[in-house]
């Protein structure tokens, strides 16, 4: 297993629930950056923030453009922006365009994290309605990082899952408890 330090977790319909279960998993030092890429509404601020912190151990928090990535700490994307991960280990925020009907695009956060962050960094794709992560998931796997879809019967909507098993060929295809086994795993390698 390579020398993973951050965790990537990107989700759409139906995700939220695995998402909040497998933060309440997390202990309180836990050594990994946790950045979540959630599609939610955009017109929505208040509120999304604030329910994950009640699940979690670890601060959690919307980074601001050119932030530090820091282990120990969950970041959300902000509502209505695509987050870059750079190669010096810091978050840009940007409005461009929509991808895949999105803004966060899970595709853009994960290509980026892929080139950036290679063989340190797994992703998981969770539960959704569209095709977005499948290509970031993709590349992750192209960078030499470590690639998860939630099993797409076990998932609330199946076309995420499926979508990103297909582009990235990965075999960790599991369960959302399996997920957060997989996940909490990674702290005793």
């Amino acid at each position: 297993m390579p020398n993973i330090k951050y965790i990537l977790i990107g989700g759409s319909a139906g995700s939220f629930k695995v998402v909040t279960e497998i933060l309440d998993s997390f202990p309180e030092k836990f050594p990994f950056a946790v950045i979540l890429v959630l599609h939610r509404l955009k017109h929505i601020k208040e509120g999304f923030t604030d329910a994950l912190k009640i699940k979690s151990l670890l601060p959690v928090s919307e980074p601001f453009d050119k932030e530090k990535i820091l282990p120990g700490n969950v970041y959300i994307v902000p509502a209505n922006y695509h987050l870059y991960i750079e190669p010096d280990k810091t978050f840009a925020l940007s409005t461009e365009e929509v991808v895949n009907h999105s803004r966060p695009s899970i595709d853009i956060t994960f290509s980026s994290a892929a080139f950036s962050l290679r063989d340190k960094v797994a992703a998981v794709i969770l539960s959704g309605a569209n095709n977005d992560g499948a290509r970031g998931l993709k590349d992750i796997v192209k960078y030499g990082g470590t690639a998860v879809a939630q099993d797409p019967q076990d998932a609330v909507v199946a076309t995420m899952p499926e979508a990103a098993i297909k582009a990235s060929g990965t075999e960790n295809i599991l369960s959302s408890q399996k997920i957060k086994e997989f996940l909490l795993n990674l702290n005793l390698k």
